[in-house]
């Protein structure tokens, strides 16, 4: 199954290069190997993308945490607007950092987009990452416990610094692209939509973004790897009336609603195979939009028992694979 996913926070252009606009402290080097010892009193704010902060070619270690290029991953990892702001993406882990690079090379061809590779002190490159052209920063325990946000670094030994593909589109940003609704997936025979998810995939507005740290361990870097478009319910009737594609909506069968809920079955998958679909997710908490619900075909998944709904990772999982 081809799946989009979109409808995010708005970003920027995802190519703005990462430069020093803004005076800083001379380094101070304690060792042979120079490391950043800078106390800064001032806080990354999201400024505009005309603000870069990088990292000096001569630096290849940094032990503090208020070294400034510290505060600036930092909120790369904290704040979606930043993120966005600067086109840059921080991820946490050597195994979404290695999938993501083997996607990039093997599928697109293309060298890995990695700006900088922030190791531990002690570790090792990890294997698959050597052969790489890549800039190697090694952080003390103290700084990759502050970049990686979790409490025991002792399976985080790498983070990287990474450029948002260019598979990411949002649509209020980009109004080029806007017209075209065939550029923004290569492929549009099955799309899957999330509706105010904030723990991951398709997003209609209220949905988390796909870069966050979160987001990125979870799904092991596929936000890397997907096509995903930001935008609202305005651009999904244009992709929809252009592909003249189906809008499916799960929801339980026991909830009450006006309307008739058709129970996902092989007949039903096997109805659908060579039509376009959406398939719309909303969240466990508050379900389905009112737009969903009154736009979209309700569709729910046969339950045993008296149990009345699924997680929605694991909803999600039965409708990709029957509607594959």
């Amino acid at each position: 199954m081809h799946c989009g996913c979109a409808f995010a926070t708005p970003a920027l252009s995802p190519r703005l290069p990462l430069e020093i606009k803004t005076s800083v402290p001379k380094l101070r080097a304690s060792s042979p190997r120079t490391h950043t010892q800078i106390n800064h009193s001032d806080d990354l704010t999201e400024k505009s993308p005309a603000t870069r902060v990088s990292l000096p070619s001569h630096v290849d270690s940094i032990t503090s945490t208020s070294n400034p290029f510290v505060k600036h991953c930092l909120k790369l990892r904290q704040s979606a607007s930043y993120r966005h702001a600067h086109g840059s993406v921080l991820v946490v882990g050597a195994i979404p950092i290695m999938e993501v690079c083997m996607f990039q090379t093997n599928k697109q061809g293309v060298a890995t987009e990695i700006d900088c590779l922030l190791l531990h002190e002690e570790a090792q490159v990890p294997q698959g990452l050597e052969g790489l052209s890549i800039r190697i920063v090694r952080v003390s325990s103290l700084v990759m416990k502050k970049l990686s946000g979790v409490q025991s670094i002792e399976s985080v030994e790498a983070v990287a610094l990474m450029r948002i593909p260019s598979s990411f589109i949002d649509l209020e940003d980009d109004k080029d692209i806007l017209k075209d609704c065939k550029k923004w997936f290569s492929s549009a025979h099955r799309v899957l939509v999330l509706d105010s998810i904030q723990d991951g995939a398709f997003l209609l507005p209220g949905c988390c973004d796909p870069f966050n740290d979160k987001a990125l361990r979870a799904s092991r870097g596929a936000s890397f790897q997907l096509p995903i478009v930001s935008g609202n319910w305005n651009h999904l009737k244009l992709l929809q009336r252009e592909f003249q594609m189906r809008l499916l909506a799960g929801h339980p069968a026991s909830t009450t609603t006006e309307k008739p809920v058709s129970k996902l079955c092989l007949e039903f998958a096997q109805s659908l195979a060579e039509k376009p679909l959406c398939l719309i997710l909303g969240s466990e908490g508050h379900g389905l939009s009112e737009q969903s619900r009154q736009v979209c075909e309700l569709v729910s998944i046969p339950m045993e028992g008296e149990f009345e709904s699924l997680n929605v990772s694991v909803a999600g999982g039965i409708f990709l694979f029957m509607l594959q």
